[in-house]
């Protein structure tokens, strides 16, 4: 990771980083005082959370959701973590080493939950019963788990480890397909509502790059690999493209982004207050639906009676591009 022959800019010692969208190189010491100040700044102009409030991070074996979780905690918050083992075959399994040794390393709280132990099915099996992409319900399966973990534990909000560089591409695919509902709601904070936690992003500061090397340096062992069944998915051709743009003029992803958050989303304000509609509870979970049932239990019946499908049936079905 060492920058060769380059000084930081903060203290003139040998560099280990360039970042071109800051016009500059930081040793270690620097580059980890920039990731705190970043997500610092973050929290407060967001208020995204107190130091009194509880934090369940939600994580995943990967870089910026053990970052997130490292970095809360060395700032003093009280912060658990939430892992969901999502049944993806050897990727799942080492995601949840990854997670369980971090927490373990630090006398962390871990808390968990299985989808094939606890619910009868896994993110492949769904996919195909269901006939939805792998990611689809991925999402649709923990963003119901991390919600019922937080109302469930009593935590304050839900942390998550979305980055500039995830942002940033979520917000060009809403762009390109004008999709106002989910422009209303791409916030660094949802507040709490209608039975919903509070949600976070404290990264949306920090990109991919800056993350992984707070790992290295902070000697956090994690999972490289991407989601297998994740190949071909749209978010991912975004970030290249953002990528060739940024390699050109650096800085763009940010500008891109904090300019929507500052001067668009407050246009959109209005809207998604009124999107959000009368929501009631699920007849079967509790948790706030539009409907009878909610999309989590409807998936649980549908896919929990399905024979188990072998993770590679849906690499087959998705293919590489």
């Amino acid at each position: 990771m060492a920058v060769s022959g380059s000084k930081c800019r903060s203290c003139k010692e040998p560099a280990v980083i360039d970042l071109p969208r800051h016009n500059a190189n930081f040793c270690a010491e620097h580059l980890l005082q920039l990731c705190r100040r970043q997500v610092t700044k973050a929290i407060e102009d967001y208020s995204m959370f107190s130091p009194d409030d509880r934090i369940l991070v939600a994580v995943s074996g990967g870089k910026d959701s053990l970052a997130v979780w490292d970095m809360l905690v060395e700032a003093g918050y009280e912060a658990d973590g939430f892992y969901v083992g999502l049944g993806i075959g050897d990727y799942s399994d080492e995601s949840g080493r990854f997670v369980h040794a971090f927490a373990e390393e630090r006398g962390l709280t871990l808390l968990s939950t299985d989808l094939r132990s606890d619910f009868g099915y896994d993110i492949p099996t769904a996919a195909r019963a269901s006939k939805r992409v792998p990611c689809s319900v991925c999402g649709l399966s923990k963003r119901h788990l991390f919600d019922k973990a937080a109302i469930d534990g009593g935590y304050d909000v839900v942390v998550t480890g979305h980055n500039l560089d995830d942002e940033a591409a979520v917000l060009l695919g809403n762009v390109l397909h004008w999709d106002v509902d989910y422009l209303a709601r791409q916030l660094p904070v949802l507040e709490a509502r209608d039975g919903f936690p509070r949600k976070a992003k404290p990264l949306v500061r920090l990109t991919e790059r800056e993350t992984a090397a707070w790992c290295v340096i902070r000697g956090i062992d994690y999972l490289v690999e991407e989601c297998p069944i994740a190949a071909g998915n749209r978010h991912l051709h975004h970030k290249d493209v953002l990528n060739a743009i940024e390699k050109e003029s650096p800085s763009t992803k940010s500008a891109f982004y904090n300019n929507f958050i500052e001067n668009m989303a407050p246009l959109l304000a209005e809207h998604g207050s009124v999107s959000s509609g009368d929501l009631q509870h699920c007849t079967r979970c509790g948790a706030p639906t539009s409907g009878e049932v909610c999309a989590f239990c409807r998936l649980v019946a549908t896919a929990s009676p399905h024979e188990p499908v072998p993770v590679e049936l849906v690499l087959g079905r998705r293919g590489r591009r």
